[in-house]
């Protein structure tokens, strides 16, 4: 099984963090193919780097589909998740979804907990998106600065802790999600320490997406996720004008998908 680590973000560490965490979790004989943006900004942030992330995302799927049985959009907001669903076969997993509906079979009501003040925004807007309104018990950010996305986590360690213990304590949060993927492989670092479980949102969309490939759901020919109709384009990266012109493109090898 070949599952697509996309990172549509431009920092390479932060999917080397990614990859390892997914990897702790991946059945054996699944492998991780990790792809990084070649464009657009070290972490995304807000809802404007958000749809610079999706339109990124959608470019980077096209381009490396090929061989793959799955593909997970690992930007906790979920950039470009109900789009790409819609152009590709495959499926197609997103951190945010996978960690609060993983989150919603642990417990009644979750609590996302990130680094930055700037994610909450957007990250409410993720949650109303999926329809968990009702489930979310809040949003916990911390309010400092950091000094590299990529050490966010060590840095924050503590922080982040007390925050998500406060969010049991003061929001009634039944579960954690520790958010964003700078934070990836944090929750297994520091379960013991918060008294409810802790959702990694790269776990959750490994064993989410591997789930997928097995129960091999078909694409859809009608309602809403069904592939658009074939429209011209401009100016767009080949493989993914190719997709939404549906025509074929030729792969590095000569080969055609």
């Amino acid at each position: 099984m070949n599952i697509l680590l996309l990172n549509p973000n431009t920092t390479s560490a932060v999917t080397d963090l990614l990859h390892a965490a997914g990897a702790q979790v991946a059945s054996p004989g699944t492998e991780l193919v990790a792809m990084t943006a070649r464009r657009g900004v070290p972490y995304i942030a807000t809802r404007a780097e958000a749809q610079i992330g999706g339109a990124i995302a959608l470019e980077m799927l096209a381009e490396a589909s090929t061989g793959i049985d799955a593909a997970i959009i690992a930007a906790f907001g979920d950039p470009g998740l109900f789009g790409a669903r819609e152009l590709f076969d495959i499926p197609v997993v997103g951190l945010a979804e996978a960690a609060m509906l993983t989150a919603c079979m642990v417990g009644r009501r979750f609590s996302i907990v990130t680094f930055a003040r700037a994610l909450a925004p957007w990250y409410q807007e993720c949650v109303a998106m999926h329809g968990l309104g009702a489930r979310c018990a809040g949003i916990r950010t911390l309010d400092d600065g950091f000094r590299s996305i990529a050490d966010v986590q060590a840095e924050k360690e503590d922080m982040l802790v007390t925050l998500a213990n406060r969010a049991i304590e003061q929001d009634g949060a039944d579960v954690v999600i520790l958010s964003g993927a700078p934070l990836a492989g944090l929750a297994a670092k520091v379960s013991h320490r918060i008294p409810v479980p802790v959702i990694d949102p790269i776990a959750a969309a490994v064993r989410q997406a591997e789930t997928l490939v097995v129960l091999k759901p078909r694409k859809p020919v009608a309602g809403t996720f069904r592939r658009p109709d074939a429209k011209a384009t401009i100016g767009l990266a080949e493989p993914l004008a190719a997709v939404i012109e549906h025509r074929q493109r030729h792969d590095a090898h000569g080969g055609s998908s």
